[in-house]
This record gives structure tokens, sequence and C-alpha cells, in this order.
């Protein structure tokens, strides 16, 4: 049987062997940024289960940019090393390596999950956030310093130096992190954005400093090579960011070059009424494929081989992206092609299995 799942799906120059992806997932276990064993099992096991393009976690442009210390990063030569043996790796299983550059602003220097979450301070390896204005993510969260115009353009330049590194580590796809509240969303937001200068005011004032990052990795990224942006396509909040917004955004973003929407929701502030379900997102990955006529992908509970297919069939998006389900099943897309009666090559070393 055919399946458009499993069909492969070219961006620029580059052609990816089919269009389940797997998302970003923070895994907390880098020290100084540095990628590790566990990032290389984490990360190949994926390519090996035959996604086709495998996404290393929101990656710090700085120190500071890191929602944990625990994050990986990607600012010196050291980091990037370690990354090659992760991206040859997944190239070696057919599948694309890509990454998610990010800062997270006002959302910077917390515990990992799993010790509690919190704000560190200082003395607990924690430091000073920033953001467009000076406005806290949530209670018992650091009152981030808002950034002045010099701070705008170190962070630009910090995002344009990482895709040059990324560059250098292997990755063949950089995504822009555009969502969930941290910096770049935060600059989008009315929210998160009191600004009163070029960088705030109104929507264009919001979308600059967005803008200007995207244009930096654009112009730094190899030109046969695709650039993706994620952003939140809403706030779920009144007043907040929202779908015609991001209309909007996505057609600039198209503009300077960007060629993918990876359409998520959320994360801006922690009392969003969010009503997750199956799919939930998709319509909002559909809009802007339909409205802007870019690529996007869709993600968010999407859990099995036939809703997957559905979405691409339906034209809702041009990929799907998977975070939970690839760590409950590494080898989500071998089962999946099972499921839709899909031949498709396995690992020579599980063939037995198969």
């Amino acid at each position: 049987m055919s399946s458009l799942l499993f069909s492969s799906i070219k961006i620029r120059g580059l052609s990816i062997k089919n269009r389940i992806f797997v998302s970003p997932m923070c895994q907390y276990s880098a020290v100084d940024g540095v990628p590790n064993d566990w990032h290389l099992v984490h990360l190949g096991a994926r390519a090996v289960g035959g996604a086709g393009l495998v996404m290393a976690e929101a990656t710090g442009v700085s120190p500071i940019g890191r929602i944990s210390p625990e994050d990986l990063g990607l600012w010196n030569h050291e980091q990037a090393d370690a990354f090659k043996r992760i991206t040859q790796f997944i190239r070696g299983q057919g599948a694309t390596p890509a990454i998610q550059l990010a800062h997270a602003g006002r959302k910077a220097g917390t515990a990992a999950p799993w010790n509690g979450g919190a704000p560190l301070a200082i003395e607990q390896g924690g430091w000073m956030p920033i953001a467009p204005s000076a406005l806290p993510f949530a209670s018992g969260h650091k009152t981030p310093h808002e950034m002045t115009l010099s701070d705008i353009k170190s962070v630009i330049q910090q995002f344009a130096t990482s895709a040059q590194l990324a560059l250098a580590a292997g990755f063949e796809v950089a995504e822009i992190h555009m969502a969930h509240g941290y910096l770049l969303h935060e600059f989008l937001s009315p929210l998160s954005n009191r600004r009163g200068d070029d960088y705030g005011r109104d929507l264009l004032g919001r979308m600059r400093m967005p803008l200007e990052v995207a244009k930096a990795v654009r112009d730094a990224w190899p030109a046969h090579l695709p650039v993706f942006a994620r952003i939140s396509a809403t706030d779920w909040v009144e007043g907040g960011w929202s779908i015609e917004e991001t209309v909007i955004l996505c057609g600039e973003l198209k503009k300077l070059g960007i060629d993918f929407i990876d359409t998520s929701t959320g994360g801006l502030v922690p009392d969003a009424k969010i009503p997750a379900g199956p799919g939930f997102q998709v319509p909002f990955a559909e809009r802007i494929r339909k409205e802007v006529g870019i690529f996007t992908g869709a993600v968010g509970l999407i859990t099995n081989a036939q809703q997957a297919e559905s979405i691409l069939l339906k034209g809702e998006a041009d990929a799907v992206l998977l975070a939970r389900q690839f760590l409950r099943d590494p080898y989500f897309p071998l089962h999946a092609a099972k499921d839709l009666g899909v031949d498709i090559s396995w690992p020579r070393q599980y063939e037995r299995s198969r």
C-alpha cells in the first residue's frame, strides 16, 4: 500500500525520507551544554526506529539561554565537536539530523523537572534571566532584566553563531524556537512585551526581534538547506498572542526564507486554559499552511499511524512531529508502517525480528 506518511518530502535541496519527525524534547542531561552518551542513544534510537527527521532538544545559544543548567548548548566548539558523532550516527541510519536553537528568556535558570522545576537561586547554579520587559513568568520566578538594545543585538548574533556551529556539527536543519513562552515568544506576545520602543508598542514592533533572528539564522545557513521555526499559534489567553497574528508572522517568515512552520501553542503564562486532546493543535497548522502557503508540521497528542496519516491526507499539515509517543516507543515508524500496510526497510541488525 502507498502512504503519504511514508512518502519523502523535499524542502529546498534536502530530501527527508518520510514525514514522521522527532520533536525536540529536553533531556536535562548535559554538562556545560555538551552532549554525551545519553543524547547519542536517545536521538540515535529514534533514527534506528525509522524517523525521517530527528531533532535535538531546545539548545541554548548562550549559557543564560538554557532552560536549566543541564540543557544542551551550542555556543562553543567543544559542544559542536561533541555533536558530530550524534549527527553522523543519525545520518548513517538514513534520517535527517536537526537541531532547535533556543533562548529561554524569562523562563531560564530552573531546576530539572524531576528536581521540582523551580527557579534556581544564583548559589544553586541559576542566573538572572533576560526578557523584553521586566515581568516574571509566574509567582516565585525572578523578575528578569529588561533587555537593552545592546542585549537584543547580542542575542541576535548568538543565534547566528549557534547556527554556524550547528552546521559545523553536521546538522542539516536548524529550527528557531519562537514558542512556549521562551524569549522570542515573549517578544511576540503583548502579555510579556510592554516595551515602548521599536521592539514593542505594536505588532510590527513585537515581531521585529524574532524576524531579525530569523534573518540572521537564514543568512548563516546554507541556501540549499532548510530553516524551520517553531511557533505557538495562540497563548490561549484573551488579549494574548493570536492565530491571526501568527498568520501575519508566518507570512513575514516566509519572505525571509523560512521554509517550515512547526506549529505548537501555549507556554507563555502558567494559568492558560488549554483544551488539550488528540490533534488539538492541528487546525492551527492547517490554517497557516493554507493561508500562508508554507510547509507546516502538526504536533501535539498524535499517537497512532492512522491519525498521523489522516492529518496528511486531509491536507492539514505536511509532516507530523511526535514527542511523548517517541519516548514510549522509539520504533514508532516501524510499527506505524506495519499498521498502514507499508513495506519499509528495517535496520539489517533487526531484520530477524521483523
